[in-house]
Formats: C-alpha cells, sequence, structure tokens
C-alpha cells in the first residue's frame, strides 16, 4: 500500500556526465632504493615528448620483448619441456624430416645430415667431422639400421656440448660482480631482468647497474625490471660515463652487503672501436675496489644470428675477456646449431640459454636436455 509514493533514485540528466569514481592513491614509484639521478629524464627531448603527450596510468613498457615478457608472466603456464620448446624449431625440424624422410641407412642419409648441420650454423668443420665419424662407423657396419645411427648422433653431439655444460655459481665473492655484454638486440637487459630475478629468488641480495648510457631508453628499461623484481638500480640517465655508473655500483653493493651486482653495458655494433675501449676501461675501474673484478663477464648472443655469433665472440673474448655465454631466442630458429659452433672454437662456458618469453624460459644449460630437444627419442617419435 502507498508503494507508488517511495522516492526513485536520482537520475543523472542527459549530456551531464556522472561524476567521476574517487581514483586510487597513486604508487609511490619503486619499492626499492635508487640514486636521485636515476628519476631524471635521460635527455631534454623525451622531458619535451613526456610533456605533450600523457603518461598511461600503469608503468611504461619499454621495449616489444619486455612487453612480450609481461604478457606471458601475466598468467604463467606450467613450464615447459626442452622437447616442447625446441621441438618446433626450424633446426629440430629439419633433424628430424631428415629421418622420416631417409629410414634407410645409406650415404644420402649422411650427405643430407652433414647439409642439414652446416645449414643451422653448426659449422662446416665440425658438421664434416662428425659426419665423417659416423660414415666410417656405418661402413665397419656398426649400425644396424638409421635409428642405431640417431643415436649414435645423439651421442655425438651431447659429446660436443658436455665440456661446456657449466652452471655459474655466483659464491665466493661478494658482492659477485657480473658484467653483461653483447650487442644491441640479442636481449642483453631482459637477459639481466630474468637473471637478477632467478637470483633474488635463489634468495640472494642482488643489485642491478644501469651501464648501457648509449641506448634510448635502456636506463629505464633497467629500472622497469628492477621495479617488477624488487631489485635496487644503480644509474646516472642516458650519456652518463658508464665505467663511473658501474664503480658506483660496486661501492653501493659493498656497503649495502649485496651478494650479486649484475652490470648492464652499451651494445653498441661490435666493430665499432669506441665500444671495445669503453668495456676495456669498465674492467680497469672495477678492477681499483676488487682486483678480481668482474667475476663473470657473461656474453649474451642471439641464437639466431648464426655464424655472426662466433666473431663477435672473437671481438669482444679480445677485449674484455668473456668468461662465459648466454644464448638466447633459441626457439624457433633455423640456426641453434650455432651452440655447437660455439662450443667447439671457444670452448666457454655456456651458462643459460633463452627457450622463450617467461623468466624461468631462461633455462641453465643442459646438455643432454638441449640434444633431447633437437632430435626425435627414436624414427617413431617426433
Amino acid at each position: 500500500m502507498l508503494k507508488f509514493w517511495k522516492k526513485k533514485p536520482v537520475e543523472t540528466p542527459p549530456g551531464q556526465p556522472a561524476a567521476p569514481a574517487a581514483e586510487p592513491a597513486p604508487s609511490s614509484g619503486f619499492a626499492h632504493d635508487t640514486d636521485a639521478a636515476s628519476l631524471d629524464h635521460a635527455s631534454p627531448a623525451l622531458d619535451e615528448a613526456l610533456a605533450e603527450t600523457p603518461p598511461p596510468p600503469e608503468a611504461p613498457v619499454e621495449d616489444e620483448a619486455f612487453e612480450r615478457t609481461a604478457i606471458a608472466e601475466a598468467a604463467p603456464p606450467a613450464k615447459r619441456s626442452w622437447r616442447e620448446r625446441l621441438s618446433g624449431s626450424s633446426f629440430a625440424r629439419g633433424l628430424s624430416s631428415l629421418f622420416t624422410r631417409h629410414p634407410k641407412l645409406d650415404d644420402e642419409l649422411l650427405d643430407e645430415l652433414e647439409t642439414t648441420l652446416i645449414t643451422a650454423d653448426v659449422g662446416i668443420e665440425a658438421s664434416t667431422t662428425l659426419v665423417e665419424d659416423l660414415r666410417k662407423r656405418m661402413h665397419k657396419r656398426e649400425f644396424v639400421d638409421a635409428g642405431a645411427l640417431l643415436a649414435a648422433l645423439r651421442q655425438s653431439l651431447v659429446a660436443m656440448l658436455r665440456p661446456v655444460e657449466q652452471p655459474l655459481v655466483v659464491d665466493g665473492h661478494k658482492p659477485y660482480v657480473i658484467l653483461t655484454v653483447g650487442i644491441n638486440g640479442v636481449g642483453k637487459t631482459t637477459t639481466i631482468g630474468k637473471l637478477a630475478r632467478r637470483y633474488r629468488d635463489d634468495g640472494h641480495q642482488v643489485l642491478l647497474a644501469a651501464g648501457d648510457t648509449f641506448r634510448a631508453a635502456a636506463v629505464e628499461q633497467l629500472k622497469t625490471w628492477g621495479t617488477r623484481n624488487n631489485v635496487p638500480v644503480i644509474s646516472q640517465g642516458q650519456d652518463a660515463d658508464a665505467a663511473s655508473v658501474i664503480f658506483d655500483a660496486l661501492q653501493a653493493a659493498r656497503s649495502r652487503g649485496a651478494d650479486v651486482l649484475i652490470a648492464d653495458t652499451a651494445g653498441r655494433l661490435h666493430t665499432q672501436g669506441g665500444l671495445m675501449d669503453e668495456l676495456g676501461k669498465i674492467a680497469r675501474v672495477l678492477k681499483k675496489i676488487d682486483a678480481e673484478s668482474p667475476h663473470e663477464v657473461l656474453m649474451v648472443i642471439d641464437g639466431t644470428t648464426g655464424q655472426n655469433a662466433v666473431s663477435q665472440v672473437r671481438q669482444f673474448r679480445q677485449i674484455v675477456g668473456v668468461t662465459g655465454l648466454v644464448v638466447t631466442k633459441l626457439d624457433g630458429t633455423a640456426k641453434g646449431g650455432v651452440v655447437f659452433a660455439l662450443a667447439r672454437e671457444f670452448g666457454l662456458p655456456i651458462r643459460y640459454v633463452g627457450l622463450g618469453e617467461t623468466a624461468t624460459d631462461l633455462r641453465v644449460f643442459d646438455a643432454e636436455a638441449y640434444v633431447d630437444g633437437l632430435l626425435p627419442a627414436s624414427l617413431g617419435q617426433g
């Protein structure tokens, strides 16, 4: 009764915007310590661009690789096996289809195997030596069929990689200084972010040094990784002296009792003498504080670059004495055979390999798992 007298809610007249909802308080910025200079913009051009364009509601993503990683980690799937990551690559498909097309054990199979290995950048010398050894064994009737030859090929490939299967142990020095080097585009800064995550999850106190002061937005990209991983970043902005930045970072790491310091460096083309001089200067400056640092010079290599990676390692090794390698982008590349070429020519430890976008896809190198991902377990298994 008298329900028609019930007061109706106030409606917003047409054309009048509704009152905006209360916005949450803005984030306080980094959840960790950073130098005051690291909060400055990288250049006047960047300041002008930011003044003209309103900032997005979320923290900016610095590059495409970081964006793909952020999306992949938003809802992390179950960790995929090496075979799942590598079996879809062109190199793995080429080796698998080879034994499917040539189930008969003969010289034609070995000739095409040699071509496949060379095409995948295993290297002419390494490929020829491996295939000729298999050919001699085949003529001695050591293999009853192609399946037996496949098993022998697996053993030979694993034997090539076993000597470089040496994980990086960040103990024995505090802080343990890792100087990362490599040309632009190989995923160096992204690899640093993933390493920081790994070491932090292992219980280490990690500090990052933004030593790539040449590339635009490199400092901001590393700081974004630091924010995500709750890892402090020492920086001085773009065009600062890289050796000075890393020197300050080492002093900060010692004073804060950090376990691991990972320093980024510029990655201009390896043919530029200025970059090589800069890397040499960084190494000399670090030794003023710790005569044994850097304790690891970790070179990041793009697995898709093939034999170019060999010349890059040769150049960087002469200047800064590379002590370990990270090979990235090995999923979905026809050049994955460069791992074997690097192992044969340099014998440098392969510390990690990149098999995807997420942090867990940066794997400690495992020779058997890597070969297992490239070859079928048997002729009936892809």
